[in-house]
């Protein structure tokens, strides 16, 4: 792998005043490679915004928003400020590990690949009774996106997706989803491209909607809307 080349970590934020301090440390601590951080705060209220002023001299760039749009703005928002060699999204409340980053960035560096997903599913754990729900939801949803983009993936929804900065060039024009119907868009519009999506397994620790998870059943709908428009 290229220790030359540089890795964009984006990510988009709202309403993370416990997480982002967090977040931040791990991704530190877990990639040494060249590396530029741009945080996307998407007009918080919680006090969030106020954290990223403080610690602004320690990464690379926060965009604020002047309205709150969602993830998907937050993140074309991002990917047109990335410099790097490839691009990963990050999101800032702590569920998925930094850990992986290396793994994930791996193929796109070594040319083999330039989009890699990282799968929740792939890494043969039970996850408790609480998230089983959202794991079937996940599991119909990535099956159907199968069937329209011919992609082989096992988790479509996942928030590490890294991908080569030519292929995000290329993305930021075409996307349009606002919220989270970005996660059907984006792998239906790489697919567009006739690019095949690689998958490597990752660690995942699922939050509740009591410990702030956001993301709910009219975002489920709004996922079927978009594998059917944008296939």
């Amino acid at each position: 792998m290229d220790s030359e080349k540089k890795l964009s970590v984006v990510i988009p934020c709202y309403n993370e005043r416990e997480n982002i301090k967090v977040i931040l440390d791990r991704i530190k601590s877990a990639y040494h490679g060249p590396m530029e951080i741009i945080i996307v705060d998407d007009h918080s209220t919680d006090g969030t915004t106020e954290i990223l002023k403080e610690i602004e001299p320690t990464v690379d760039r926060i965009i604020y928003c002047e309205e709150n749009h969602g993830k998907g703005a937050a993140l074309r928002t991002g990917f047109a400020a990335a410099t790097g060699d490839a691009v990963i999204i990050q999101d800032a409340d702590n569920e998925y590990d930094p850990a992986d980053y290396a793994a994930l960035v791996k193929p796109i560096f070594e040319g083999k690949n330039c989009v890699v997903y990282g799968s929740r599913f792939l890494n043969g754990r039970r996850y408790e009774k609480a998230y089983r729900e959202n794991v079937a939801a996940n599991h119909f949803l990535t099956v159907f996106s199968n069937l329209f983009t011919r992609q082989k993936l096992t988790d479509m929804e996942t928030c590490y997706k890294c991908m080569s900065r030519k292929v995000v060039k290329k993305l930021v024009p075409l996307l349009k989803e606002e919220r989270f119907g970005f996660e059907p868009e984006i792998t239906a519009r790489i697919s567009d491209l006739r690019i095949r999506i690689a998958e490597v397994p990752i660690s995942y620790a699922p939050r509740t909607r009591e410990e702030g998870k956001k993301i709910g059943f009219k975002d489920g709908l709004r996922a079927i809307y978009c594998i059917v428009r944008y296939h």
